[in-house]
């Protein structure tokens, strides 16, 4: 078992987006915020010897530390081959490649059901609505996410009456400071900071 120090310093020193493409939102999951939503998900035994599905899995985050905590598979889906290489790499380095499985599609042409499904989804901000899309699919594989959505009054009513009406509830597990290094030309700040809520979705009812 890590703790969270230090699975977020090992999460921080991977690679990251080397071209991060603005019509994704690309980028990538700092590390302290990785560790602490993983160790949630870990902590209510959603975790380990799990079968995970890593949403929009950039470098892979995500999917790696939750390899590291003990996840029996998971699948690490991207629609962009560029990321899922540097990901590859990463997992490579730690040799993780045996759990992780790296799938190369839209998420929403994914349909292998899982146990977890832990992500961090566009926050809208380049395609409207776009966590939507997210959630929607990992409500279909999963009766578990962990996922990170931006800490608004109107994100936070959206996702929880979006969830209620799929038969989930929504409950913010902790709110954090994320920093968002300048990426793109309309960045002004060197370095942003935004506040993001940990949310775990689970099913309490088929609809």
């Amino acid at each position: 078992m890590f703790r969270k120090k230090q699975l977020a310093k090992i999460l921080s020193g991977l690679e990251g987006f080397k071209d991060p493409k603005i019509e994704l939102e690309q980028y990538e999951t700092p590390g302290d915020i990785a560790a602490e939503l993983l160790l949630f998900a870990y902590s209510m035994g959603k975790l380990e010897n799990k079968v995970i599905a890593d949403l929009g899995c950039g470098t892979g985050i995500l999917s790696i530390g939750s390899a590291l905590l003990g996840a029996k598979r998971v699948y690490a889906i991207d629609i962009d081959g560029d990321a899922l290489s540097i990901a590859r790499k990463n997992a490579e380095r730690l040799d993780l490649s045996n759990i992780i499985e790296f799938v190369e599609e839209d998420i929403r042409e994914f349909d292998i059901k899982v146990d977890t499904v832990v992500m961090n989804p566009p926050f809208g901000c380049q395609s409207r609505h776009a966590d939507r899309m997210f959630l929607k699919k990992a409500f279909e594989v999963s009766s578990d996410t962990f996922s990170i959505h931006l800490a608004k009054e109107e994100v936070e009513r959206f996702i929880v009456r979006f969830s209620a009406d799929l038969g989930f509830r929504a409950k913010i597990l902790k709110r954090m400071k994320m920093e968002l290094p300048a990426r793109f030309f309309f960045h002004r700040k060197r370095l942003e900071r935004i506040d993001v809520d940990l949310v775990h979705f689970e099913r309490v009812q088929d609809v």
